[in-house]
């Protein structure tokens, strides 16, 4: 029998430069048959196939491309002779990543949402994270595990900018939008501080605009009004409810939700405050007590330090007694009350705290109401600070014009111009 010479070439396992000086190409294509006449391993003879070095007519059916710590097994020479040309192809560009390439799919999408989500749990409020996880969520069913490296600005303006009704976000105001890209910025710049990916690989976002509409609000009369019919459903029930609202309106400086938060242990008397669990801010805040309440408190049974302050008295099958009111808990009573007087489209944010800062305007300074609402920043302020009509009124009739200047006749108008 004749042996067969075949030309080997330069092993190509590693990027090197060969004895000679020539390249040799990273990877390459192997096989875990062997030669069934001869037993030898088959060679790979670029880009031709695989052979047997004795009997040169015998090839393999089965392919294994290795390429350093990257494994992949194909049927057919060609699909694995395209897909080690693929990665050798990105490794020259200086895009190859083995994590493309790992099963667990270290860099889908959906997996690292769920990473981020599971580490912003502890770093912003239950209503805040349910509000990003929706945002992701709506995400997650139009990328899947897509890889993160191939979402870029076309897929952000697909998703935020849908065009067909049955995309998740069709219908949505432009606010609402709006926060949905702002959620997933923060989730790109999480990947490129935990170095998943570098600054070149993060995407540009689309601008998506939209405009902040003021919350309908009430005078203080009417404020007065529903407080007083809350009083009149509640106070027999729990007096705390009518209590929640009233604070709501008294001190503009606390929100809905860090209110219901407040302990019996945090009600500090000899102080004559209340230090605010968890702000919004992450700022330390207080509540500072006016006298009525400072009665009212030490009138009232207290109860363990880790109480929560406003919580249910008797159980009503949704709560046991004891249990803190929920975050829906007072704007349920406002709305039945608003419903009783004929009050509608005020909201118990708008209702009580707007409502409430828009008419301190009418006696106070800017700069006064703004140090009692406590806000850290001029435009988060000015979203909640609507221009009184007694400070622009004045205004308006100084800039009407002088009423001998519009009774001018024709006939005198006429002779000016001759």
């Amino acid at each position: 029998m004749t042996k067969v010479k075949i030309d080997k070439g330069p092993p190509c396992s590693v990027l090197l430069f060969g004895e000679k000086g020539g390249i040799c190409m990273k990877g390459g294509i192997y096989s875990d048959q062997r030669c069934p006449i001869c037993g030898s391993r088959y060679k790979h003879q670029e880009p031709n196939g695989l052979f047997c070095p004795v009997h040169s007519h015998q090839q393999p059916t089965k392919f294994v491309v290795r390429f350093g710590s990257l494994t992949r097994r194909f049927d057919n020479y060609p699909a694995a002779f395209r897909f080690l040309t693929g990665v050798r192809y990105e490794t020259d560009q200086g895009k190859f990543d083995i994590r493309d390439y790992r099963r667990d799919n270290p860099l889908g999408f959906a997996n690292l949402a769920e990473q981020w989500l599971a580490r912003m749990k502890a770093r912003v409020s239950y209503s805040h994270h349910r509000n990003i996880r929706n945002d992701i969520n709506k995400a997650i069913q139009v990328w899947g595990n897509r890889n993160v490296k191939d979402i870029g600005y076309a897929e952000f303006e697909d998703f935020l900018f849908p065009q067909d009704e049955g995309e998740p976000l069709f219908g949505l105001s432009s606010k609402t939008v709006a926060n949905t890209k702002s959620t997933l910025h923060s989730f790109w710049e999480w990947l490129r501080k935990r170095r998943l990916l570098s600054l070149s690989q993060i995407p540009d976002f689309p601008e998506v605009s939209f405009e902040l509409s003021y919350r309908k609000t009430v005078d203080k009369t009417t404020q007065i009004e529903i407080l007083n019919e809350i009083h009149h459903l509640t106070y027999n029930l729990n007096p705390r409810i009518w209590l929640g609202v009233k604070w709501l309106a008294t001190y503009v400086n606390i929100r809905p939700s860090e209110l219901i938060n407040i302990k019996e242990g945090h009600i500090d008397l000899r102080q004559e405050r209340i230090p605010i669990p968890h702000p919004k801010e992450k700022e330390p805040k207080f509540v500072y007590l006016i006298d009525e309440d400072i009665e009212l408190l030490r009138s009232m049974p207290s109860g363990f330090p880790q109480m929560y302050f406003f919580r249910h008295i008797k159980g009503n099958g949704a709560a046991n007694p004891g249990q803190r009111f929920g975050k829906d808990y007072l704007w349920k009573w406002w709305k039945k009350a608003c419903a009783n007087l004929g009050i509608e489209g005020v909201d118990l944010y708008g209702g009580t705290r707007h409502s409430s800062v828009i008419d301190l305007r009418k006696r106070h300074s800017p700069e006064a109401v703004k140090r009692a609402t406590m806000h850290s920043t001029n435009k988060a302020f000015e979203r909640y600070l609507q221009i009184t009509a007694d400070e622009v009124r004045p205004i308006y009739k100084d800039a009407r014009p002088d009423n001998a200047l519009i009774t001018v006749s024709v006939s005198d108008r006429a002779k000016k111009v001759e």
